[in-house]
């Protein structure tokens, strides 16, 4: 089984048509400006609304690990001894927990995404696969799932960092509809300084699935201060035309910080506060480098 934080029903940015997203948890990257923090580690974790508590010790009471305290009238989780079993999110008074990340069978993953079925034939739609980095997921779970939805005619879309092993991209690349790749940064130090790792495996995989015929979607966060800038579109630009990429769209895709309030309420830091959104000028500005380079289909957004 896999561990899944949201099944997201009607998404219009994750590829192409009405999808269904499926968000794995899970990632070896550590973006400052991710949006989706309760993705990130291989755990069940319990998201708290600690504006909203009153302090009324349930959860700590019932916190088989001893995980849970009151401080200055607050419940405070110590998330190296939860393990996210959720006694405390049953037992809270005001529903204000809540678990990050549920089991699921294919078999029973399967089951609730063939229910809008319909949805996807008639908008030439599917079922996108993300995380978290769904490649560094049990890649048997994965490529079962990916079989059973192809066998039944349900395109894959997989929204993927690339920072995985490429045996891992080999077994299911007959089954993928559209890989969408993230490039967040051509330069290796900018890379580690904003995601953690450096990028060469992310690079070399997309050269091997490009040589081995797979249709690629490019999409690049975009953000102020890290890489909205021409320099490092440019950058991106040569470095496709070098490798003679085969890339199907480039979707740029700006900052956002909507995702800022799970951080506070997994009781961790963002680190993306001070980054800005780019301007809709900013944009259509990158979005033309690309058009003028010869790329046939640039999106600005998903």
């Amino acid at each position: 089984m896999c561990l899944v934080t949201n099944i997201q029903k009607y998404s219009i940015h994750d590829g192409d048509g009405i999808r269904t997203t499926v968000f794995f948890k899970g990632c070896p990257l550590r973006c400052a400006w991710c949006h989706n923090p309760e993705t990130q580690k291989w755990k069940r974790q319990i998201l708290t609304n600690q504006e909203k508590c009153t302090g009324c010790m349930e959860c700590e009471r019932v916190c088989p690990n001893g995980a849970v305290r009151i401080e200055n009238g607050k419940a405070v989780t110590d998330h190296e001894k939860c393990t996210g079993c959720g006694e405390c999110v049953t037992a809270c008074l005001l529903n204000i927990r809540e678990v990050a990340g549920k089991e699921y069978t294919v078999k029973e993953l399967l089951k609730e995404l063939k229910k809008d079925e319909m949805f996807y034939e008639e908008s030439g739609g599917g079922v996108t696969l993300s995380g978290g980095e769904v490649m560094c997921m049990d890649m048997d779970y994965i490529e079962e799932l990916v079989k059973q939805l192809h066998r039944q005619g349900i395109s894959v879309n997989i929204d993927t960092s690339g920072y995985a092993p490429y045996e891992n991209f080999k077994r299911i690349l007959t089954y993928i509809d559209t890989f969408l790749y993230d490039i967040k940064a051509m330069d290796n130090e900018v890379h580690k300084k904003w995601v953690g790792t450096e990028n060469t495996i992310i690079l070399e995989n997309l050269k091997k699935l490009s040589a081995d015929g797979a249709r690629i979607y490019i999409r690049i966060p975009t953000i102020e201060g890290v890489n909205a800038d021409e320099e490092s579109m440019k950058a991106v630009i040569k470095w496709l035309t070098d490798e003679k990429i085969k890339v199907a769209q480039v979707n740029l895709l700006p900052y956002h910080n909507t995702g800022s309030s799970k951080y506070s309420r997994l009781e961790c830091i963002y680190d993306g506060e001070a980054f800005l959104v780019p301007s809709d000028e900013k944009m259509k500005q990158l979005s033309s480098l690309f058009t003028e380079a010869g790329f046939l289909k640039v999106k600005i957004g998903g």
